[in-house]
């Protein structure tokens, strides 16, 4: 199997909302609510800005059949992080019947360039129990650093 990775563009991000949704409902949240406006208008404010940067890899008719992101964000600095640019990792998703081919693990390397080109020495991320031996694997560390909190 042949893939081919690429850059996504603003053409894209249709594509990208309905993957995005998918991933979501793979991850065991149900659809209550119509999102396609926020979704749109996300990537779309995050692709031109550059804050966003997403990898796709396509098949050889051109199917998107997996993504992986990076959120771009400045973080006061800190001793640890001097520049206090972080990189969140987000949207990392492969069609069923491709995966445990290795496909997350090569890009989530493109994103790991891109973070390393943009000069962001820490990322972070939230893995789904589906995604977590892919992090693993590629020697992220899992930590109980973060606490969350619902406003709504």
């Amino acid at each position: 199997m042949e893939l081919r990775f690429r850059r996504a563009t603003l053409d894209d991000i249709e594509t990208l909302s309905e993957i995005r949704k998918n991933q979501l409902q793979d991850e065991g949240q149900e659809p209550l609510s119509d999102i396609d406006h926020e979704l749109y208008h996300f990537f779309r404010e995050k692709m031109e800005k550059e804050d966003l940067v997403e990898w796709l890899a396509e098949d050889q008719s051109g199917e998107i059949v997996a993504t992986s992101a990076i959120l771009l964000m400045d973080f006061p600095p800190a001793f640890n992080n001097p520049s206090g640019k972080k990189g969140y990792i987000t949207n990392m998703y492969t069609a069923d019947e491709y995966r445990g081919q290795g496909i997350a693990g090569k890009l989530l390397q493109k994103v790991e360039a891109e973070a390393k080109e943009r000069g962001v020495t820490k990322l972070f991320l939230h893995a789904s129990e589906m995604g977590r031996r892919a992090y693993i694997k590629s020697d992220y560390l899992e930590t109980s650093e973060m606490m969350i909190k619902d406003l709504c």
